[in-house]
């Protein structure tokens, strides 16, 4: 039984995530995700949405399930093996974002070619705040879309940063009316299907080719500093205030 679902609509493809409210999550769902993307490009599918049911996009790992460092040191790198094939996917994808992409779920919407986004969502680079390295990528793919020292300021204060402003600062590329952003998405990826396909692969290819070799190099470094910081004293204060929505206190250990 998976969680993700594909829908054909013409020239383009919905790919949805189905597990509300927060739809965390974990290797089968990365996997899945890629499988159910890389199948579309034998069709005659000419662009994707990437897509998630419920209030939020995705809010990344759930921390809250328990698990020994070591554990969560090596079901992460299983992930990150799938999470590298989401940046290998030859057609363009469309991330439909609305509520909450936080943390890894932040990288997952980076993972697309484009994110169209709702005013009230909310882009969160949250590692500072849970006392550990950002993941996912996001060493690699945040910096490209806005700017290293932009990168730098979301990750270090691990500020929100909702839809009017991701668009301001490149994050987003459209803003839709209303809380759901899937009409929008699909709309722009059926402009990309209006174009040659076999020129708009090779586009892609030109202008992203080498993602998925920087996504692997950044996801090495950042499992192995995710894996020293997850021992930390500070990693568990962080991780137990964001459980209890309260704000942390770090000790420096």
């Amino acid at each position: 039984m998976t969680d993700v679902s594909t829908e054909h609509q013409d020239r383009i493809a919905v790919v949805t995530i189905h597990r509300p409210p927060s739809n965390f999550f974990d290797f089968e769902l990365i996997r899945d995700l890629a499988d159910a993307l890389h199948g579309l490009a034998d069709s005659d599918c000419r662009a994707a949405v990437l897509a998630a049911e419920g209030r939020n996009f995705c809010a990344g790992a759930n921390f809250g399930s328990g698990g020994a460092p070591s554990e969560r040191v090596d079901s992460s790198r299983q992930l990150y093996r799938e999470a590298v094939r989401l940046f290998q996917v030859p057609i363009p994808v469309v991330a439909a974002v609305q509520g909450a992409a936080v943390g890894g779920g932040l990288g997952l919407a980076c993972s697309a070619d484009f994110r169209v986004t709702v005013p009230g969502a909310r882009f969160h680079a949250n590692f500072a705040q849970l006392g550990f390295h950002q993941g996912f990528g996001l060493s690699a793919t945040l910096p490209r879309l806005i700017g290293a020292q932009r990168a730098a300021d979301m990750f270090y204060s691990a500020r929100k940063v909702n839809g009017e402003q991701a668009v301001a600062l490149g994050l987003a590329d459209r803003l839709a009316d209303g809380a759901d952003p899937r009409p929008a998405a699909i709309a722009f990826a059926t402009e990309i299907a209006a174009s040659a396909p076999l020129a708009v692969r090779s586009m892609k290819q030109t202008l992203r080719g080498g993602l998925a070799e920087e996504v692997a190099a950044a996801t090495e470094r950042e499992l192995s500093e995710q894996a020293r910081l997850w021992a930390t004293e500070d990693c568990a204060i962080g991780i137990k205030a964001n459980l209890a929505r309260e704000v942390p206190e770090f000790v420096g250990r």
